[in-house]
């Protein structure tokens, strides 16, 4: 197993938070994905190596028939 790489306690100036994300049938934002580059070029990666599944769509509740 490799090690994590962590995060420094401080960013220096120039620090950039990159968030990469695409539209998703529904038209809201889903994360493609996210990561810091140092102003050196280093980057670090801050999403999961394996991708978590999506939440599945609930039903529409249907409302009960107003009584009459």
């Amino acid at each position: 197993m490799t090690p994590k790489q962590r995060l420094p306690r401080r960013f220096p100036v120039g620090t950039r938070f990159v968030l990469e994300g695409e539209p998703d049938r529904h038209g809201t934002l889903r994360v493609v994905s996210r990561y810091v580059v140092m102003p050196n070029g280093r980057r670090y990666d801050l999403m999961p190596q394996a991708p978590a599944a999506p939440v599945p769509d609930h039903p529409r509740r249907r409302r009960a028939a107003a009584p009459a």
